[in-house]
């Protein structure tokens, strides 16, 4: 085993807000960080692969390793079961790779609890109307769907301040170099 842990990185916002573009940037500018893939029963979009965006799974396979205790964190929304697999988090922080994650803030939260040492990244949109505004332009689901999201990112505005950074993202370009500069810094800390 490793003497030195690696680190976890968590970056969370409500839907619309930008993490995933800025998520990608910083797998492209620090190779060196490990992406922990979710786990899901959601249909797989067009645009998307297994085993890159997500690990597409059905209901009953999730349940399974749900009882098998295979999921470090896990959460039923939107209809659809999402988790993050335990042995891929502990495998990698016990040889020393720091790994980024792509989460919920429930789930980013729970992460923060099994390890309190994780950085807590929160992007936040520059007001509710904004976000609004952007999830509406994606066009990526029904009304319904559209209105759940829209209540979830209202109790996931509330949760903002319990997570170590929050970086704004009024403008994408500055957004992502401040988070540049962050992940620079924790990988950086002792």
């Amino acid at each position: 085993m490793s003497e030195k842990k690696g680190k976890l990185i968590v970056f969370s916002a409500a839907s619309g807000a930008g993490k995933t573009t800025i998520v990608k940037e910083i797998l492209k500018n620090f190779p060196q960080l490990i992406f922990s893939i979710s786990a899901t029963t959601r249909p797989k979009r067009e645009i998307e692969t297994d085993g890159v965006e997500y690990y597409f799974i059905s209901e009953m396979e999730f349940k399974k390793k749900i009882e098998n205790d295979e999921f470090i964190e896990w959460e039923k929304f939107y209809d659809y079961y999402y988790g993050t697999y335990k042995n891929f988090v502990i495998g990698n922080i016990e040889a020393g790779k720091s790994v980024l994650f792509e989460l919920d803030v429930k789930g980013a939260l729970k992460i923060k609890r099994l390890y309190p040492y994780a950085h807590l990244i929160y992007i936040s949109p520059p007001s509710f109307e904004e976000l609004v505004k952007r999830l509406r332009q994606r066009q990526t689901e029904s009304e319904s769907d559209f209105q759940k999201r829209i209540e979830r990112a209202k109790m996931e505005l509330t949760l903002k301040d319990q997570f170590d950074y929050v970086i704004e993202n009024n403008e994408l370009e500055t957004a992502v170099e401040n988070a540049k500069n962050l992940v620079t810094k924790i990988l950086e800390e002792n």
